[in-house]
């Protein structure tokens, strides 16, 4: 399958609005790409071919010559360590190295030894076969983006909410502050790296409250990348842009007529929040993070159970369950993951769908949409400027106006 989805990549400005027929002795490919139940990295390959109008008939291997003599062809570098005489004097050193058995990461080749290192192991024989790419491994709280909400009535002296969230787990860390300068935002950085560790990096739009000294010494001191966004394109810190979006939704019908009490339901909205189904990732942040779900209030009357559960704590019994909660939270990271890059695929591919191509030539007369507007927008004022004339057009999609 794999293959298949290689060589579609490799030739598709031959293959796409064509019909493509492929012939296999593999008759179980046909009914892959119509199965319902699949796993999600199945789906991310089918939908890939999507885009191209493939017709899959089944050839036998003996008919199929071509391609069974390609995959039958010597690889040159398989036999490099052949004939080799064996070395007897490596150092004995090397024999007192100890590695864990268990895989942190499946399917990874990520190994951890006892004091803590990262070890991933050289297969020499494997490196013409395998791909020339870094594995990414996805961690929880590894990226972080941060923006400020405000400013909002004052009834306690506060004004604006600082928001952080998580880019993998959707997790939302949220204050109410009076003021929106480079002081509270170091404040609220250093809270945020001492509960859920130094991150790796942090996304953030670039206003002075982000662009500082200060800001920049704690990047530096911690060793966090600070990565800014494209200026008036806040679809680069998207995830801060909806989270904020929910937040504020959350916060309207909370507070209801009493506007001014909102720093005293900001709690409130986080718990609300954090324990609210997310579709790209397919559970709830609350979940992902603590590895359960949510003991809602109407659970908690009853506490003769929970009482019970606390009696009969046996710490082996206790200790072995942790140990299996720490390779499913592992398991719940990569799905989560895989479930979020899915999502992104199909918003992707329904948002280029709405995109309609349009033909300027020169001579026509255009008028040019002001982006800046929509993010500082006046009263009445339109965000079309014009009309422009169109004096040249470049073949990358770029035209020069006068």
């Amino acid at each position: 399958m794999l293959v298949v989805v290689y060589a579609f990549e490799k030739f598709q400005p031959y293959l796409v609005l064509s019909k493509s027929i492929m012939y296999t002795d593999h008759s179980t490919l046909k009914y892959l790409l119509s199965k319902q139940d699949a796993k999600p990295r199945l789906i991310r390959w089918v939908l890939l071919l999507q885009e191209f109008d493939i017709i899959i008939r089944d050839k036998k291997g003996m008919e199929n010559l071509t391609a069974d003599h390609l995959s039958r062809l010597e690889n040159p570098h398989k036999d490099v360590f052949e004939n080799k005489d064996i070395n007897e004097n490596f150092p004995l050193e090397t024999l007192g190295v100890c590695m864990a058995k268990k895989l942190l990461i499946s399917s990874k080749l990520v190994t951890k030894d006892p004091p803590g290192a990262i070890m991933v192991p050289i297969l020499p024989l494997r490196k013409d076969e395998m791909p020339q790419y870094v594995i990414q491994i996805c961690e929880i709280f590894d990226v972080w983006g941060i923006d400020f909400m405000g400013p909002f009535p004052s009834l306690r002296g506060n004004r604006y909410i600082l928001v952080a969230v998580n880019y993998l787990s959707k997790w939302v860390e949220a204050k109410a502050l009076p003021t929106n300068d480079a002081r509270v935002v170091v404040k609220f950085l250093k809270y945020l790296f001492a509960r859920f560790e130094t991150p790796r990096a942090i996304i953030s739009d670039r206003v002075t409250h982000f662009c500082n000294d200060k800001f920049a010494k704690v990047m530096s001191k911690y060793g966090v990348t600070h990565r800014l966004s494209t200026a008036y394109h806040p679809q680069t810190s998207g995830q801060v842009e909806v989270s904020n979006r929910d937040l504020k939704h959350i916060l309207e019908r909370t507070v209801r007529e009493n506007r001014a009490s909102w720093s005293e339901k900001l709690d409130d909205a986080l718990w609300a929040f954090r324990t609210a189904y997310k579709t790209p990732i397919e559970c709830t942040p609350y979940k992902l993070v603590y590895e359960k779900s949510c003991h809602l209030p109407i659970e908690l009357e009853h506490k003769a159970y929970w009482a019970l559960k606390h009696v009969n704590f046996d710490l082996k019994t206790a200790g072995d369950h942790q140990k299996l909660q720490l390779n499913e939270l592992n398991e719940l990271c990569d799905q989560a993951y895989e479930n979020s890059l899915i999502y992104k695929e199909k918003t992707k591919k329904l948002y280029d769908s709405k995109i309609k191509n349009r033909i300027f030539n020169v001579g026509d007369r255009i008028l040019l949409f002001n982006s800046c507007l929509k993010i500082f927008s006046e009263m009445l004022k339109t965000r079309w400027s014009g009309p422009f004339t169109i004096i040249k057009v470049f073949s990358y999609g770029t035209i020069e106006l006068s």
